[in-house]
């Protein structure tokens, strides 16, 4: 095997520094970042229940699966957490009671979510709703085995009949505690989970929220009123915004359940692939499956 030339072998070893070095400093980064958001063991209130009790008729079961965002990590109020503001605007828009249990877990990634269902079992759910990812992405989980078990989680809960909404991984480059290039990388590696898990769900038949730059557009207007006060995960006001996109996925994902069709524009149809790109460019944005097909739905400003 014929040596390297000296100047190839230089150029060679000095890749290898510059990657070792550029490794060095972004898990540097990662650890400040960690000590700067800090992490908490309080437990944000039990919000499980029925909501909308004064509507008739059999409560609608939901089921609330996920990580810290479908928890509703920082709150004090169970009325400020996503389960309850899930449960609370459905009934509303059901004209219905709503029925919650949220099985979400703080540090849940996508391989915990078939432990979840299991806990779940007795609930038998008309109509799932899934928050996960961010966890995947720092704890460095390949697009495609989280999305695989996105997907598995998905199927079961089809097969048993329920509807499933999945919001996307957010953007982790939103979150200003992170700093460059630590903050660019989760850009990147958050976007190409969120494509990821737009494809992997819309296969699996379920209606897709990106929450993708989601909080990013409204930074102009509101400044830091979305964040907590981790500076990591939302506040009351960003769960309350997060939650009102998922709130009018499921209802119009029951809505064509009842064959009632979407209350829309008329769709443009792409590949789930370029639907997956869209969406992931797009805070709030609902990719809606059809058939091998699929069609984006994007909110109004």
């Amino acid at each position: 095997m014929p040596l390297l030339p000296k100047t190839t072998a230089k150029a060679a070893a000095g890749a290898v520094a510059a990657i070792s070095g550029a490794y060095g400093l972004l898990m540097g980064e990662v650890l400040l970042a960690r000590r700067r958001i800090g992490t908490t063991d309080e437990v944000p209130p039990l919000a499980d229940g029925v909501y909308g009790v004064d509507f008739p008729g059999t409560p609608v079961k939901v089921l609330v699966m996920g990580d810290s965002t479908a928890v509703g990590y920082g709150m004090k109020r169970a009325d400020q957490t996503p389960p309850a503001l899930i449960g609370l605007g459905l009934s509303h828009l059901f004209d219905a009671p709503v029925d919650v249990r949220s099985v979400a877990k703080v540090g849940a990634r996508s391989s915990h979510l078939a432990g979840q269902l299991e806990a779940a079992a007795d609930h038998q759910p008309d109509l799932a709703i899934i928050l996960v990812g961010a966890n995947d992405v720092t704890h460095q989980v390949s697009p495609g085995r989280a999305t695989r078990f996105l997907s598995e989680t998905i199927a079961r809960l089809r097969a048993e009949g329920a509807e499933v909404v999945v919001g996307t991984c957010p953007d982790l480059g939103t979150v200003k505690q992170l700093p460059q290039p630590l903050r660019w990388v989760a850009q990147l590696l958050s976007r190409q989970m969120a494509r990821a898990q737009t494809v992997a769900s819309v296969k699996a038949g379920a209606r897709v929220v990106s929450l993708a730059d989601l909080l990013g557009p409204l930074f102009v207007s509101k400044g830091d009123a979305l964040f907590g006060e981790d500076r990591f995960h939302p506040s009351a006001m960003g769960y309350a915004t997060m939650a009102s996109f998922l709130n009018a996925a499921a209802a119009a994902a029951w809505r064509e359940r009842a064959h009632q069709g979407y209350a829309g524009t008329p769709r443009d149809y792409m590949t789930v692939t370029d639907a997956a790109v869209e969406a992931s460019e797009h805070g709030g944005t609902q990719v809606v499956p059809d058939g091998r097909w699929a069609s984006v739905l994007r909110r109004r400003r």
